[in-house]
């Protein structure tokens, strides 16, 4: 998806910043746009049979959905009384399109994001154990991954479905009393009085708000203003030799140097030639827990929906352009260099390509990018010129 932003007001225009947000892998769509994929056969992780108070016996796993592009999540099912569906495409929804209408699901999709974080394997088994012996909770011998993965899947079942695990017989197969104690030791850990919700999380942003992009040698360009939810684990910069990236008193900035607020400037020294250059960051995030996948064409073909079960790190890239004259000349608009190919992983090579806009210099604008969980691209390449009438 491509925005592009045009205020013209009189014959002043500034050539704004670019920014290019991408991540580092390519996105599997439908044909509206959501991430999809289908769930593997005989793929994933088999936790215990446990026995519900509701009755019957109930085999949990956390299961695998292969992405179009490859990629794989690992997630636990949300809706118990519908069966699992290999041959359908899954679908990412927002909470609030969960398919079962007037299910605890919706009431209680905060407390089943907070035991995807604090279960298995959004936390390791080891740091779980250690986990549940600070909250006072006994274990024995620590606890196996099939030990995590029917608790954590049981409380999911809880939250979403309204069923609850059998504490006097857990297992509902053949396994050591020590397992089905532990079973129900983390069981009622995630679905106890520690458990307040997490609300599903915003997408990881990163933003940069540009008040000036073009200027004349002997000058600093800027600022513009970095605002982000993530890390930012890399600047760099596509700029002739002497032009540098700056704080407001001159210091050369590096990557450690940049965070959420930062303003930064272009330093073009006196005498350097007419041209354009750009400097981008790079910013990682937390995104996949908590997310729902919903059966395409559910209405017709029912499967059972899926919440991720387990986070990646992710990224997201934001590239602003600049450009400058001799000093004391007039701004004029500098020829645009014909964009390079996106490199795998997000980064874009060579110069931006620049399309001349005119807008209002008296409006600063904010760019930026919005990170899709799983997959996703927004690119975003705005230019601003200056001319004299």
């Amino acid at each position: 998806m491509q925005v592009k932003s045009t205020l013209a007001r009189s014959a002043v225009a500034v050539l704004a910043a670019a920014a290019v947000v991408m991540l580092g892998a390519p996105t599997a769509l439908a044909s509206d746009g959501a991430v999809h994929g289908r769930v593997g056969d005989n793929v994933g992780t088999v936790g215990y049979q446990l026995n519900l108070d509701s009755g019957g016996d109930h085999i949990t796993k956390l299961f695998s959905l292969k992405l179009s592009d490859g990629s794989t999540l690992r997630l636990y099912c949300v809706q118990i009384t519908v069966g699992m569906r290999t041959d359908v495409d899954m679908v990412e929804r927002p909470w609030s399109k969960y398919p079962a209408a007037n299910s605890p699901f919706e009431r209680n999709s905060a407390k089943i994001n907070w035991v995807l974080h604090h279960g298995y394997p959004g936390v390791a088994l080891d740091v779980l154990g250690s986990a549940l012996a600070k909250s006072g909770v006994k274990v024995h011998d620590g606890i196996s991954e099939r030990e995590a993965i029917a608790a954590t899947q049981a409380a999911v079942w809880h939250f979403s479905d309204g069923v609850n695990l059998n504490l006097t017989k857990p297992l509902a197969e053949y396994g050591t009393a020590d397992a089905g104690a532990d079973v129900a030791a983390l069981y009622g850990y995630l679905t106890g009085d520690e458990n307040q919700g997490i609300a599903q999380q915003p997408k990881p942003t990163l933003n940069i708000a540009a008040e000036k992009t073009e200027g004349a040698a002997g000058t600093k360009i800027g600022p513009f203003s970095v605002a982000t939810s993530g890390d930012i684990t890399s600047l760099t910069t596509e700029l002739p030799n002497g032009v540098k990236v700056t704080d407001a008193e001159g210091k050369e900035l590096k990557t450690a140097d940049v965070k959420d607020g930062s303003k930064l400037f272009v330093d073009v020294p006196a005498g350097t030639q007419p041209g354009n250059g750009s400097f981008s960051l790079k910013v990682t995030g937390e995104l996949d827990t908590g997310r729902l996948f919903v059966a395409n064409n559910y209405a017709s073909l029912p499967a059972q929906s899926l919440i991720v079960a387990a986070s990646e790190k992710t990224r997201v890239t934001a590239k602003a352009a600049v450009t400058w004259t001799e000093a004391g000349d007039p701004a004029t608009s500098v020829a645009p260099r014909t964009p390079a190919p996106s490199t795998p992983g997000g980064a874009q090579s060579g110069g931006g390509g620049l399309a001349n806009t005119g807008v209002d210099a008296a409006v600063p604008f904010t760019i930026g990018g919005l990170l899709l969980g799983g997959g996703g691209a927004l690119m975003l390449l705005i230019n601003r010129r200056r001319s004299r009438a």
